[in-house]
């Protein structure tokens, strides 16, 4: 099994579909079904999966969707190439002992950096720095 598609709640599909747009990500799909069923797709460059959002799709409230993860190899680039694209991106922060602390983390050991941002929906996305994949994750 693998998951291909996740579906994210959102209020106002073509004010989500110009924000996925404008990450740069690639159209594959916008489907009118029937009258209650539209359904759009977006998959992240070098993604595996996709993202799916529309009318008729889900149930869950638009903004409850959090955390989903986009590994990147350098997070400093990725969060520049977000912000130059007009999207509002957190500072750095890693994981602490103490929890999440700003900054990059000072080994920039890898899984360990994170920054974040949102759809206009409030559905929450963590760009992960990964520098080198953990034994057997390949």
């Amino acid at each position: 099994m693998g998951i291909e598609v996740v579906t994210i709640p959102v209020a106002d599909v073509d004010r989500a579909k110009r924000f996925y747009e404008s990450l740069g990500w690639r159209l594959d799909a916008d489907l009118r079904l029937n009258e209650e069923i539209r359904a759009v797709q977006f998959t992240p460059l070098h993604s595996g999966c996709s993202v799916a959002f529309g009318e008729g799709l889900t149930t869950a409230a638009p903004g409850s969707a959090q955390r989903f993860e986009l590994v990147v190899a350098d997070i400093e680039e990725a969060r520049a190439d977000l912000m130059e694209r007009g999207i509002e991106v957190s500072d750095l922060f890693h994981l602490g002992p103490s929890g999440f602390e700003p900054g990059a983390d000072p080994e920039r050991a890898s899984y360990q950096t994170f920054a974040s941002f949102a759809d206009p929906d409030g559905n929450g996305w963590l760009l992960q720095e990964v520098t080198e994949r953990a034994a057997g994750r390949t």
